[in-house]
């Protein structure tokens, strides 16, 4: 790899052409689809899964009740790694859109599906184990699915713009959370409680039909990736970037794992267990929950692509390290501000962690792109993507569960979350400076 010049030296923004923004369009788009699919699931786990269709544990305990259904969540992210080698394999000899079309439509009928499950009452274990099963469908799709569309956008950046593109399929985060949110908001503001908890919670699932048309129609107007098609033809058919990747990369794809796992495990606080630890341990009411995690996810959006431009001003690691440096200073005392019951300040705790999720997850596209040469580009950061979020999110609220449970106090997760972040720190640390700017022929 050759290293280009300095982006942070002499930063120009270069102006957006019509394809420029066909393709941040086609990135931001479809993964908001798919985590709004996603986080439909981590809502509903906090709110409605544990009686419904964990209801056995329930009946006996509702705190271990409430424990499987966080459980639950993280089953998926076990089968991420395996999503993203196959659509690694896939979209590195095929192509990344193939690989966006795959994963758009197995996560959305997934979730469509989950919508007419019938509940533990109605079919008794049947349904947990056909909801976990499909949870696992909702893993491997997003194991394929953001590898290929964060190296479409950033694939098509100029070399000085890479880190505001890679910000616009991390938009899809906080973006799906927004509308998933929006959509429980409204429910539970229209419906009563036992209208929500028979069938309205069902609603937002059954919705995914429709985006899942939306995503399919605007990414087919989307080009592949200059940087594939001229690498596709050099590339030889019997070529193995998976053997690659792990013989020559494994300590890339683990630094770059610890660098996705603080964000992660911060990040499913705000968003599922805020919304079950508001309602259910502070006794808010569950509309005035639900709009601050609302708010939560605008000020997570805006931090993002904010994170974005600072990545190409500053550097990317150098955003990277300060943000984390504040998530680990924030963690404990966000706490503290949460625990007085107070709307207002619980309120102030989730829109200054959105903030910093934003800063810790704007610049990760372009970063990673840089970390891996062209031929197993797509395998890296997927396969990356996928254990950072087994390492940090997969059962960060199962894990907050537990040390409320034991110890009594909501310090312990902020304690995790610092813990956390702090490995994330170190693996930012470990990437080398050259890094950034590099070609990404």
């Amino acid at each position: 790899m050759t290293t280009a010049t300095s982006t942070q030296t002499n930063y120009e923004p270069t102006p957006l052409t019509a394809e420029h923004r066909r393709v941040l369009a086609g990135s931001m788009v479809g993964t908001t689809i798919e985590w709004f699919d996603f986080f439909i699931y981590a809502q509903a786990a906090g709110l409605i899964f544990a009686a419904q269709y964990f209801n056995p544990a329930s009946n006996s305990s509702p705190a271990l009740a409430q424990i499987v259904s966080w459980a639950s969540i993280g089953i998926s992210f076990l089968f991420r790694p395996l999503g993203a080698v196959i659509a690694g394999h896939l979209g590195d000899r095929l192509g990344r859109k193939i690989v966006l079309v795959l994963t758009l439509f197995g996560m959305g009928g997934a979730t469509v599906a989950m919508g007419l499950l019938p509940n533990y009452a109605a079919i008794g274990i049947a349904a947990p184990l056909l909801l976990v099963v499909l949870r696992i469908i909702q893993g491997l799709s997003a194991g394929g699915e953001w590898g290929g569309a964060a190296l479409l956008a950033v694939e098509h950046a100029p070399v000085n713009r890479r880190s505001y593109f890679g910000s616009y399929p991390q938009v899809g985060v906080p973006a799906g959370m927004f509308l998933a949110t929006t959509f429980m908001l409204v429910l539970t503001r229209v419906t009563t409680d036992e209208q929500f908890n028979a069938w309205g919670w069902r609603i937002p699932f059954l919705s995914s039909i429709v985006m899942i048309g939306i995503g399919y129609f605007i990414r087919r107007m989307v080009e592949e990736s200059p940087v594939f098609a001229e690498l596709q033809n050099l590339q030889k058919e019997s070529s193995a970037p998976l053997s690659v990747l792990f013989k020559r990369h494994t300590k890339d794809v683990f630094i770059a794992a610890f660098i996705f796992s603080g964000c992660n495990a911060a990040g499913y606080l705000a968003i599922a267990f805020f919304n079950s630890y508001g309602t259910k341990v502070l006794h808010l009411p569950k509309s005035q929950v639900l709009f601050v995690s609302l708010l939560s996810s605008i000020t997570w959006l805006i931090g993002t692509l904010w994170s974005g431009l600072l990545g190409d001003k500053i550097g990317k690691r150098k955003t990277f390290a300060w943000a984390y440096v504040a998530m680990i200073i924030y963690a404990v005392p966000m706490w503290l501000l949460i625990d007085t019951k107070s709307i207002v300040l619980f309120a102030i705790a989730a829109l200054i962690l959105g903030i910093l999720l934003g800063a810790t997850y704007g610049p990760q596209s372009a970063l990673y792109a840089e970390m891996f040469p062209a031929d197993i580009r797509l395998s890296g950061v997927s396969i990356s993507y996928a254990i950072g979020s087994i390492f940090g999110g997969a059962f960060a609220p199962m894990i907050a569960q537990m040390l409320l449970n034991k110890t009594g106090s909501s310090l312990s997760i902020g304690v995790y979350i610092a813990g956390v972040s702090l490995l994330s720190l170190i693996a930012v640390l470990l990437v080398p400076k050259e890094v950034e700017g590099r070609s990404l022929h």
